[in-house]
């Protein structure tokens, strides 16, 4: 996982993003908490799909390179 640091930018750098697109959502006629739980929600999906892909890469890749194979292989 990232560093403090490099999350902390990692953050300010989507925080105006992230600002605009709850905006939209809530200008689209969504409730502030509607719009809060979808996004908590994606985020949620998101961080699941990544930690699936970390732990099954974790798996096959040393697999692979014993097996002679390369990421590709």
């Amino acid at each position: 996982m990232a560093d403090i640091k490099q999350n902390v930018t990692c953050r300010q750098s989507l925080a105006s993003a992230f600002k605009a697109l709850s905006d939209e959502a809530v200008k689209a006629g969504w409730s502030e908490g509607d719009v809060a739980l979808a996004l908590a929600e994606l985020a949620e999906e998101r961080v699941i799909e990544i930690t699936a892909k970390v732990i099954a890469e974790g798996f096959i890749h040393p697999q692979r390179i014993a097996a002679g194979g390369g990421r590709n292989g």
